[in-house]
């Protein structure tokens, strides 16, 4: 099996993030929840994108690329992240985003600006659609380029996260459970290889914010990861663990995310976004009222950042 470390990695995160018990939400929860705190990984306002950009932004570089093209939502966090990256490597940053969601001057959207990002909205549901305008805006430009998929999600973006698995291994810390959002599927990827590899008593499971067939899409990713560093682990649909938050619909805040959202806030002071991590972080209470987590269990919360949604998507409204 091939190192991490012979792969391209540009070091832009400020790691390893640290590992905190949240002692209020164990006592309501009745297990012991702990929170890797990927929301301090430096850049932006933070997030898990970072770990992933490593990977990918160094391959940009590799194949000479001067201009950057990524994807996503309106306010995506992964776009937003991948300008500022792309910003302090002296590279072309070009946002072609969904014209869905909160477009105004908010929440990322106003970061990207002022970033002074080239940020271009496109009304489609298809990314096919988005990735076909990346490369004739590209050819237009005769310029270098290179594409980034929405969330970062393939297998070079999951290296971040099986990294980070080898990162929560080497604290020699135990977990029972890791819970993440899944809303492209890449850090889901990457969390769960890295643990088949270096946390083979931890279940990590995926709470979908979004519809997409993730039981597919994440194994596809974890499959070409595990290609690409050559590991020799048999991966099935047995390795995928996941629950739907989606709720009314992606980017559209749920009552449980809500309700996660304020607990979180007025319990350990910290603050989750409502397209994200809250409906992720709720997937987690309800399987500890479930009873899904036992007393004796250490529940490892994955909290990836999204601050800047909480500025253009009220959880209260």
């Amino acid at each position: 099996m091939k190192q991490l470390n012979e792969f391209g990695r540009i070091p832009l995160a400020v790691l390893p993030t640290p590992i905190q018990r949240l002692e209020n939400i164990s006592r309501l929860t009745g297990t012991n929840v702990w929170i890797k705190r990927d929301d301090m990984t430096g850049i932006g306002l933070g997030g898990n994108k970072v770990r992933k950009l490593e990977f990918l932004l160094a391959e940009a570089r590799a194949q000479g690329a001067e201009v950057v093209f990524t994807t996503g939502g309106a306010q995506s966090n992964h776009a937003m992240l991948t300008a500022a990256c792309a910003k302090k490597l002296g590279m072309t940053p070009i946002l072609i985003l969904k014209k869905r969601g909160v477009t105004a001057r908010r929440g990322n959207v106003l970061l990207e600006h002022l970033m002074n990002t080239d940020v271009r909205f496109m009304d489609t549901d298809s990314y096919e659609d988005i990735y076909a305008e990346m490369d004739r805006v590209g050819q237009t430009l005769g310029r270098p380029y290179y594409k980034i998929p929405c969330g970062g999600s393939n297998a070079v973006g999951a290296l971040g996260y099986v990294a980070c698995a080898k990162e929560i291994a080497d604290s020699g810390m135990h977990f029972t459970h890791l819970v993440c959002a899944e809303g492209s599927g890449g850090t889901h990827a990457g969390l769960a290889l890295g643990a088949k590899l270096f946390l083979p008593e931890t279940t990590v499971l995926g709470m979908m914010v979004d519809t997409d067939p993730f039981d597919v899409i994440t194994l596809g990713i974890m499959r070409q990861t595990a290609e690409l560093l050559e590991a020799d682990v048999r991966l099935g649909p047995d390795d995928i663990h996941l629950r739907d938050m989606c709720g009314p619909g992606y980017a559209i805040p749920s009552e449980e995310g809500n309700r996660a959202v304020r607990l979180m806030a007025e319990n350990e002071g910290l603050f989750l976004d409502p397209v994200y991590t809250g409906k992720a972080f709720a997937g987690l209470l309800a399987m500890a009222a479930e009873g899904a987590f036992k007393p004796s269990d250490n529940v490892l919360f994955l909290f990836s950042g999204g601050a800047g949604g909480i500025f253009a998507v009220n959880p209260e409204d």
